[in-house]
């Protein structure tokens, strides 16, 4: 394996351990929103970042390497999450939520911004990924505005 494609597979593997984390992250959450209007929001944006995970580990299939199965470091943030839900209120737990989404935003632009990515793949962040963490930023700051 080249370098270039070591390190491909290597953000690649970073994006699905980060959309791994949030798949966590908002499990977490929705037991906080279980009765409240949104949680059919949250459960929508958990539901995308399934289907992104599904994309990744399929742009890392493609490229004959086993992707990550779990989270990693970043499952530290769904635990985060998961502490400011039982202690704080809805407010604070939309907050994390946005967080997360906006760390997200800025490794798919990275990512972006990197010439070892292969085209597929930022192809997949430019139309799909990171387009879909820009509408779940929105939501969430609709949600907390309420």
């Amino acid at each position: 394996m080249t370098a270039t494609f070591d390190q491909c597979i290597d953000i690649s593997n970073s994006l699905l351990r980060g959309e791994l984390s949030a798949v966590e992250t908002y499990t977490q959450a929705l037991q906080k929103f279980s009765r409240k209007p949104e949680h059919a929001i949250l459960e929508s944006i958990r539901a995308d970042h399934r289907d992104s995970v599904q994309r990744l580990r399929a742009h890392i299939d493609d490229l004959g390497v086993q992707p990550d199965i779990s989270s990693g470091v970043w499952g530290q943030f769904a635990k985060a999450v998961e502490g400011f839900a039982k202690v704080f209120g809805h407010t604070t737990t939309l907050m994390a939520l946005e967080a997360g989404e906006l760390s997200g935003i800025d490794d798919y632009y990275c990512a972006l911004s990197d010439p070892e990515v292969m085209d597929d793949i930022k192809d997949e962040i430019r139309t799909v990924l990171l387009p879909r963490l820009e509408r779940h930023l929105d939501s969430l700051r609709v949600l907390r505005a309420r």
